[in-house]
């Protein structure tokens, strides 16, 4: 086994220091299997439930009337994540796309939106406004508020009680931690959130973008009482599969509205054609689960050895995980970058390329990404990024196996350490 991670560039030194992490994981990720075997079981449940069939599988193309795949994998979504309606499309291009989607179907002009968790994840802020986009929420009329964290991570509850007003229409709540260094918010927390809001204003929309967090947890937000759920399915619900799309699950009304706004209003549901790419979604779902236990495996692989040499995680080497990401702050530049590099190495897409910080649509900074996938862009697939801005924190996440995690994570390690960055 040593000779080869040998042959992919990983040294005796490093190999070693790695190896006396994994043996001390082992009650922890079987405690992740587990919860994966629960999740597996949910989605196998909810696929017999709707007869899925190889005729699901069938592309349509044109106006895609009378979809049996598109409309049954709907029906799926649907009581996989416990909604009453679900939109599950290709033509839903990414998670950002699919949050812009909800937003602006279910806000009219005059309306508010609240964040109770701070500020959102950087593309967000085009969409809402707070950098002036063409056709952002702001350009409508749609004013928008936040509530800062305190500093412990916890809900400023007095704050968020003088926020909610008579214009609050939609609350939107950011699960992961995006480009900072909160905690990641679990299902219980989001739900003692919402009960809280609901308690001032009881018709306020509730929307969890859920990117980064699906199978993470036996629950999902919809269960504590959330109105609508978000993702892409290039991250967890994909399976490493899927080569496009997002979802919107939750109250038949709000998901109505959002396919509407898709396609058109009279249209909905009844138009967008599958164009082949069903199967990979329902193929993806089906192995989500396992393929996000693995995910979570490379994060605490990575928080263990970090925090090991002395690095802030978050979170940290043994705090319960609610989504996939794992955060590091390598606190220089040279740091950042030479952790990107060797996720990169580790890729099977690309390993020979060298990343490097360029201007990305929609952030301030500029942004290292490393990622070596089957799908562009692919958050499930091994991949680290993150801004050139102090502290230079890293955002870890992805891998289709526990064990190519592994590898990125020691590559990492072995290029830190070839540079003189850490010492082992």
């Amino acid at each position: 086994m040593k000779e080869i991670y040998q042959e992919l560039g990983i040294g005796e030194t490093v190999y070693s220091y790695g190896a006396k992490f994994e043996k001390k994981l082992k009650e922890r990720f079987s405690e992740i299997d587990e919860t994966a075997e629960y999740n597996q079981l949910k989605v196998i449940k909810a696929l017999q439930k709707h007869k899925v069939s190889a005729e699901c599988f069938m592309a349509t193309s044109g106006y895609g009337y009378n979809d049996l795949g598109r409309d049954t994998l709907e029906e799926v979504y649907a009581s996989c994540f416990k909604g009453e309606a679900a939109l599950v499309r290709p033509q839903i291009t990414c998670g950002t796309h699919a949050l812009a989607l909800a937003l602006m179907s279910n806000l009219r002009p005059g309306d508010e939106l609240l964040s109770p968790v701070g500020k959102p994840y950087d593309t967000l802020e085009n969409v809402i406004g707070i950098r002036p986009s063409k056709g952002s929420l702001a350009e409508y009329g749609i004013s928008y508020r936040q509530v800062d964290l305190l500093e412990n991570g916890m809900f400023d509850y007095e704050g968020i009680q003088k926020a909610v007003n008579e214009k609050t229409r939609l609350v939107t709540i950011q699960r992961s931690k995006g480009y900072q260094t909160r905690p990641t918010l679990s299902v219980d927390k989001i739900g003692e959130l919402i009960a809280f809001i609901k308690e001032i204003k009881p018709d306020v929309i509730c929307m969890v973008d859920n990117c980064y967090g699906e199978f993470v947890e036996r629950q999902e937000p919809l269960e504590a009482g959330a109105d609508m759920i978000v993702g892409s399915l290039i991250k967890n619900p994909g399976g490493g599969l899927a080569p496009i799309g997002g979802y919107i699950v939750g109250k038949r009304e709000c998901v109505e509205n959002a396919a509407y706004r898709l396609t058109s209003p009279g249209l909905g549901k009844e138009v967008g054609a599958s164009l082949g790419v069903i199967q990979s979604f329902y193929q993806g779902l089906f192995l989500a689960p396992t393929v996000v236990a693995g995910a979570l495996k490379g994060a605490i692989f990575a928080a263990n050895i970090y925090e090991s040499l002395g690095f802030p995680v978050i979170p940290n080497s043994t705090e319960s995980r609610h989504d996939i990401i794992q955060a590091v702050t390598l606190n220089s530049k040279e740091a950042l970058i030479a952790f990107c590099h060797g996720i990169q190495a580790a890729a099977p897409v690309d390993s020979h390329v060298l990343p490097v910080p360029d201007e990305m649509p929609g952030y301030d900074d500029k942004v290292i990404m490393a990622a070596g996938a089957f799908v562009q862009g692919s958050s499930i697939e091994l991949s680290a990024d993150g801004p050139l801005r102090a502290p230079y924190a890293v955002y870890f996440q992805g891998g289709l196996t526990w064990y190519h995690a592994k590898l990125g994570i020691l590559l990492s390690l072995q290029k830190l350490f070839e540079a003189g960055l850490v010492g082992l």
